[in-house]
């Protein structure tokens, strides 16, 4: 189960650092569009960034799901952590729709918006690092 944890693991770190990313990439379209710069790099690394991160966010749930089945379910910690991860899968669902936003040429919000956007991934995941490591309840 160790590998499996290890794994887990690295995914959940690939997941977090596009989802960390990928807002400030819509800062610098949003600004960059703005100031008449061409932005058409931004879109392509956009979707590539969007494409790798859903790809670790499948397997952090794999192999999350896969520790469930192997150690259980129990603690209340974990419930709580769950709950956490759905705001977090509900997050990068809503990068997708800013994503969709950005290739239609839609993209509206203000690059202020997008670094306070940025700042909420951040405001999930403390609380899943303290249920996994102090394991509160």
């Amino acid at each position: 189960m160790l590998w499996i944890k290890t794994f887990h693991i690295l995914a959940m770190t690939s997941w977090m650092a596009g989802i960390f990313y990928l807002p400030r990439i819509f800062v610098h379209y949003v600004e960059g569009r703005e100031a008449g710069q061409d932005v058409a790099r931004l879109e392509i690394m956009a979707g590539k960034l969007y494409g790798f991160m859903t790809i670790m966010a499948i397997f952090t749930l794999g192999l999350g799901t896969w520790l469930w089945l192997g150690y259980g379910f129990s603690g209340g910690w974990l419930h709580a952590k769950l709950t956490f991860v759905l705001l977090l899968i509900g997050y990068h669902v809503w990068c997708r729709q800013y994503l969709q936003k950005l290739r239609a040429g839609t993209l509206n919000r203000s690059g202020r918006y997008f670094r306070l956007f940025n700042e909420l991934p951040l405001l999930i995941f403390i609380p899943i690092l303290i249920f996994v490591v102090v394991k509160p309840f």
